[in-house]
């Protein structure tokens, strides 16, 4: 199955030398035990736009969907035999990222 592993930004400031050096080993590791399929980080709220289509015009507003102090600020999408090897993962990558993760399956 794949899951996608969300990054929870909650502080100030992005990740410090020794984090982004943790995540690559941790990148390293998914790859090297074929859990890996793809991640990436995410610029700030601040530079969202956010399009409703949903009526006749589309509607295109800068700026984030919803103003929270924490948000999404990269993500995982890996492959695991099923939830609680995923979990496992997550909570790796939890500690390498320092930060908060939610998991949740592909359909």
């Amino acid at each position: 199955m794949r899951y996608l592993v969300s990054v929870i930004h909650d502080r100030p400031g992005l990740a410090t030398p020794e984090e982004d050096a943790a995540i690559d080993v941790f990148n390293d590791r998914l790859q090297a035990e074929g859990h890996w399929v793809f991640a990436g980080g995410l610029a700030s709220p601040d530079a969202a736009t956010v399009i409703d289509n949903r009526g006749g015009e589309a509607m295109v507003t800068d700026g984030p969907f919803l103003e929270s102090k924490e948000y999404l600020i990269g993500f995982w999408i890996i492959k695991a035999a099923d939830l609680d090897v995923a979990l496992k993962l997550a909570a790796e990558g939890s500690r390498a990222c320092n930060r908060k993760v939610e998991v949740r399956p592909f359909l």
